[in-house]
């Protein structure tokens, strides 16, 4: 099974910029993507053979996210079940028998970390939905978690720590998930690759000099590590400043 998640930054530009070639090319079985920066009713995708969900944000033109899947799901929810959180179109869950798909687009600490403080209560809160989940049954979730890692998963670790996406405690964040039992599925496979980015800034000709930071994921409950089966980041992929990720699973 493929599943692919994109920030896609405006869909309605990445459709200028060659979405639809690549939606068809890769005939993922789960495609997710996060900022869609849509209202409902401003675009219709024609999909065949996928059922589609959205999430969208209650500010026009932000956040929002979708879900294009092959398998109609036995259950959707959308949000996390707080209502703090569940204004910006964030979350979107799907139920399939022997798993939960999540596609998330976790906060922005914004410049100057303005907003780094509701970003640790959505981390704190954020976990804490996953671990319900997980007592029913395993869990998949992707899209744009907005923090890297660790300093093999930046260009320049050095200049950028303490800005947003690359702090002390929205990394202890991620640590603390990989401790709750999920999987950080690209070094699972990858542990020690270094280079491969997922998202590059508009400016400083930063995409063409590979100055990026990987902050887009598929992360599994430790219970699926046995039907992993591959994961990839599609640099070459263009139409956004995030490229796409891939999570292969086993049926």
């Amino acid at each position: 099974m493929k599943l692919i998640s994109w920030n896609v930054n405006g869909l309605r530009a990445c459709l200028q910029k060659g979405f639809m070639d690549y939606f068809k090319e890769v005939d993922a079985d789960i495609f997710c993507i996060q900022e869609s920066k849509l209202q409902q009713g401003q675009v219709e995708l024609d999909l065949p053979g996928y059922h589609q969900y959205w999430n969208y944000a209650e500010k026009k033109g932000y956040s929002g996210t979708a879900i294009f899947a092959k398998k109609e799901p036995l259950s959707v929810s959308y949000g996390i079940g707080i209502p703090e959180h569940d204004q910006e179109g964030r979350v979107i869950t799907m139920e399939y028998p022997d798993f939960y798909i999540i596609t998330v687009y976790t906060p922005n600490s914004q410049d100057g970390l303005a907003r780094l403080s509701y970003r640790m209560q959505w981390e704190k809160d954020f976990l804490a939905y996953l671990k319900k989940l997980e007592e029913k049954k395993p869990v998949i979730f992707c899209g744009d978690l907005n923090v890297a890692h660790k300093e093999i998963d930046l260009k320049n670790p050095k200049t950028n720590h303490k800005n947003a996406g690359f702090t002390d405690e929205e990394r202890a964040c991620f640590s603390a998930l990989l401790e709750a039992g999920f999987i950080d599925t690209f070094r699972y496979f990858y542990p020690d690759k270094t280079g491969i980015y997922s998202w590059w800034s508009y400016r400083f000709q930063a995409r063409a000099k590979n100055a990026g930071w990987r902050i887009d994921y598929f992360c599994v409950s430790e219970s699926l590590k046995d039907r992993l089966a591959g994961a990839a980041i599609h640099t070459e992929v263009m139409g956004s400043d995030h490229c796409p990720v891939e999570l292969e699973i086993k049926e």
